[in-house]
């Protein structure tokens, strides 16, 4: 068979190679270090538009850009910090990224004035569809037909218009009974007359 010698590698010579092995090792990771600095190489999230909660107490993160119809996904506390991705078509909400939103739709809005925006550009993003609510509130029909009125029996008064009025004329009749009633007054105040007359003459005779 075949024995082989394996030559002795001067300790020198060792030494040396493991030295440039090192030095080519730092080398390689200088340069790995210089290209993740760079500022071409990636994109970090401080670049883009950011908000952070100014206002004294945690602000709720809604569905949607309004607080009647959208529901509260979240809550972000004072100070707190999160990428603006949009705002509404009137500017007054900004929508955010948000992983633990409620609904699972990873964003959320916020109210603008409870926050400050960084600079930078912010594109106009339609608002969602609105909540569905869950339940729609109904009345007991029995209560319902308890507030419907009820038909009365009583037959209604009417309005009867009165008689026309009418008044009496009078026309004067006369007959030949009037005349000789007339004649008759008249004769009898003349008799009376000349029966004063003879009186006094008989009285002074």
């Amino acid at each position: 068979m075949f024995d082989f010698e394996v030559a002795k590698v001067p300790k020198g010579l060792q030494v040396g190679v493991s030295l440039f092995v090192l030095f080519a090792a730092w080398i390689v990771g200088l340069g790995k270090s210089l290209a993740y600095q760079s500022p071409e190489a990636t994109v970090t999230p401080s670049s883009r538009p950011y908000i952070t909660v100014t206002y004294v107490e945690p602000i709720n993160v809604r569905g949607g850009p309004n607080s009647v119809y959208y529901p509260i996904v979240g809550s972000l506390p004072v100070g707190a910090v999160a990428e603006a991705v949009g705002r509404s078509p009137g500017g007054e909400w900004i929508k955010i990224v948000y992983p633990d939103a409620a609904d699972g739709s990873g964003t959320g809005w916020v109210y603008a004035p409870l926050v400050k925006l960084s600079p930078g550009f912010l594109p106009i993003v339609q608002p969602p569809p609105t909540a569905v609510p869950l339940y729609r509130p109904t009345l007991n029909p029995a209560f319902v037909a308890s507030l419907q009125p009820s038909p009365t029996q009583t037959r209604l008064p009417t309005f009867t218009f009165p008689a026309p009025l009418v008044i009496p004329t009078y026309q004067n009749q006369t007959d030949g009974r009037g005349g000789s009633t007339g004649f008759v007054i008249v004769l009898l105040a003349v008799l009376g007359v000349v029966g004063l007359w003879l009186s006094a003459r008989l009285g002074r005779g």
